[in-house]
């Protein structure tokens, strides 16, 4: 395959110019020289921002996922660091789950008021310590 220029890197990856711009001022990606005035694309670039778009479902930061790249572009990926992830992932589904199902509760509830249902409560309470994903914002103190 030959190099690739930015749209037509672009066109194949579906990601905008802009954010292929991006990546290689973060150091993502690299170009490997230019045609007039369009950088120009390794083939491999592609299989690399495949990497890079997997990260980011996972819920990696670009900069976590710039350090699981070798100095030579090759991938380094820390397994420990999957398994923290997977292990963040395992938590927030845990939190949504609980949200999911005292939603359902409280949609279906025969208690007169939410505020009279047990579990309704039981469900405030536990949001409000930040045990439903979010934690709680402390007050800021005035400047």
């Amino acid at each position: 395959m030959k190099d690739l220029d930015t749209a037509e890197l672009a066109r194949l990856t579906g990601l905008p110019a802009s954010t292929l711009r991006y990546y290689e001022e973060k150091g993502l990606i690299v170009s490997i020289g230019r045609r007039g005035l369009k950088r120009l694309f390794d083939p491999s670039v592609v299989d690399r921002l495949s990497l890079i778009a997997l990260g980011r479902a996972a819920g990696f930061s670009l900069d976590e996922i710039g350090g699981m790249f070798a100095p030579d572009g090759g991938p380094r990926i820390d397994r420990g660091r999957l398994v923290e992830k997977a292990e963040d992932i395992d938590r927030t589904i845990g939190q949504l789950t609980a949200m999911r199902d005292g939603l359902r509760h409280a949609a279906e509830c025969r208690a007169p008021s939410h505020m009279e249902c047990p579990t309704f409560r039981r469900l405030m309470r536990v949001a409000a310590k930040g045990g439903l994903g979010h934690s709680r914002q402390k007050p800021q103190s005035p400047a």
